[in-house]
Order: C-alpha cells, then sequence, then structure tokens
C-alpha cells in the first residue's frame, strides 16, 4: 500500500504543470518582501488571499505560453503587482532575483513540454 502511495506521490512530482505551480508557491512563499506585505497587510485586510491571486496569475501565465518569457516582463509585472496590490516599492533587488527564479521555472517547464 505504501508504494502504491509512493507512485502515485512520484507521478504527481514529475507532472511539468504541477511541478511549476509549487515552484512559484515555495519561491513567492520564502521571498521576504511579499511575506512582509502579507503580514503586514500591506494589501489590506485581504492580502494573503491576493498573493494566492499572483501566484494564480503567474501560474496561468507561464502555463498558457509557449515561448520563453522576457525577465523583464517578468520584471514588470512583479513591480507593478507589489506596488499596485500590496502598495509596495521594492528596491532591494529581490524583483530582479525572484523574476530570475521564474524565468528558470519556466524554461524547465518548456523543456518538459517538448519532450
Amino acid at each position: 500500500m505504501d508504494s502504491i502511495g509512493g507512485n502515485h506521490h512520484g507521478r504527481a512530482e514529475t507532472n511539468p504543470m504541477i511541478l511549476l505551480q509549487k515552484n512559484i508557491i515555495l519561491l513567492l512563499s520564502r521571498w521576504h518582501a511579499l511575506q512582509m506585505a502579507i503580514q503586514n497587510e500591506w494589501g489590506g485586510s485581504d492580502s494573503l488571499q491576493k498573493s494566492h491571486q499572483l501566484v494564480a496569475d503567474l501560474f496561468y501565465w507561464f502555463s498558457k505560453s509557449n515561448a520563453p518569457i522576457p525577465i523583464e516582463d517578468l520584471e514588470s509585472l512583479l513591480h507593478e503587482s507589489m506596488l499596485l496590490t500590496f502598495n509596495t516599492e521594492i528596491e532591494d533587488g529581490s524583483i530582479e532575483q525572484v523574476a530570475e527564479q521564474l524565468v528558470n521555472f519556466h524554461e524547465e517547464y518548456l523543456s518538459h513540454q517538448s519532450s
């Protein structure tokens, strides 16, 4: 019985869409600036829901794109989201770091899609 559960779990981990979604969630959960905005409710009392919407938007954008997404587009999206959704100006370089990781996740997703 354990091996069946283990195998099922392994298949889920190798599904490119599930892996992409998990990577986005994990990355954003570790992004200090976003977590500060959520904890301090800089986007209002629904800051947590707004962060979930950011994850959903990124996942949707990535899963629908069959070509690499320019890092500048991601940086703009993250900057706009933090500014307009969370009333937060991020100047610590973390937007660029997060965008770079997101590009890597998307490229990995695309490589699994084409194989």
